[in-house]
């Protein structure tokens, strides 16, 4: 499958070369196809890898990562042209941090809002599949970091969209009794909620590899 990812920060390179490890062929956005980032990346990632701007990356990919900044995120897909979202997976792993007020980040909007709602509503023809936020970008690609079960959310309107980015997740390494299914995209904003207690037992631990588990 043909991967667009949209971002170069540590979430979209590991996400990227996990999808190249995977047989996949990925195309990388950024702001400019000349980005050192950017370059960086296809350079080291080998053959399957590719860059270009948000526009060619979201082009380029039958199934599109959003791994940007949340407060940006609409503004680099309306970037990346929302013909080339047209009918599309787009798989949003951004929350909305909001770093005004220094550290520890808030969030630009919650409680009756999310940015997965947010992209929805602005693409109303994207598959938006909110997933892969609630851990650091080292676990999403490597769940076994990880000891024991631990779990995995995805939500949106599409059916056939979760579907689509379930396998993927299992492809990862995902367990499929991990993947829990939330409903529609409005769960959004209970997993982009979860920042506060993420960065509480971030500080608490003081590394990233962990994650909760539900249990029953």
């Amino acid at each position: 499958m043909r991967i667009g990812v949209l971002g170069t920060g540590a979430v979209g390179r590991a996400l990227a070369t996990k999808m190249l490890q995977l047989g996949h062929e990925v195309t990388m956005g950024s702001r400019s196809a000349s980005s050192e980032a950017l370059a960086e990346w296809t350079g080291e990632a080998g053959e399957g890898a590719g860059g270009g701007t948000f526009a060619d990356a979201a082009a380029a990919g039958e199934l599109l990562f959003n791994c940007t900044a949340g407060v940006a995120s609409l503004d680099v897909l309306a970037a990346a042209g929302a013909g080339n979202l047209a009918g599309k997976t787009l798989v949003d792993v951004a929350v909305p941090l909001d770093f005004s007020q220094g550290m520890p980040p808030r969030l630009a909007f919650c409680n009756d809002d999310s940015l997965g709602e947010r992209i929805q509503a602005a693409f109303p023809e994207t598959r938006v599949v909110k997933a892969l936020n609630t851990v650091n970008s080292a676990v999403m690609v490597d769940p076994g970091r990880v000891r024991g079960d631990h779990s995995i959310f995805v939500c949106g309107d599409d059916v056939a969209a979760k579907a689509q980015v379930s396998a993927l997740l299992e492809a990862i390494g995902w367990p499929a009794e991990s993947i829990v299914d939330l409903g529609g995209i409005d769960a959004a904003r209970g997993t982009e909620m979860y920042l506060p207690l993420w960065l509480r037992l971030y500080g608490h631990f003081g590394d990233p590899d962990f994650n909760i588990a539900v249990a029953r």
